[in-house]
């Protein structure tokens, strides 16, 4: 289920590094170098196959950009927000 703009933002409200645009809830993270910065998207590789749900992920050397929305339903929805729960707690191991 597609949550309207209210609930984005109050679930947003829970995770002070993200933003929602459009349809998307995105954040970037910014590494030591490009190695630490795979290291991290590869750590995504386990919990979003779980979920069964991908996120779009932008590289720029050191830095990781996270696109989530769930494709299928057409904007986002709780799914986003789990996974986004799941990201903060792997970029957390990296501080």
């Amino acid at each position: 289920m597609i949550l309207n703009e209210t609930e984005v933002r109050q679930a947003l409200a829970n995770f002070p590094d993200w933003i929602s645009s459009g349809q998307t809830i995105n954040t970037t993270y910014k590494f030591r170098d490009f190695i630490e910065a795979i290291e991290f998207v590869n750590k995504l590789v386990a919990p979003s196959e779980k979920a069964g749900h991908h996120p779009d992920i932008t590289i720029s050397y050191n830095r990781v950009t996270i696109h989530l929305s769930t494709h299928d339903a057409g904007g986002i929805t709780q799914k986003d927000f789990a996974l986004a729960e799941e990201i903060v707690k792997i970029a957390k191991s990296f501080q």
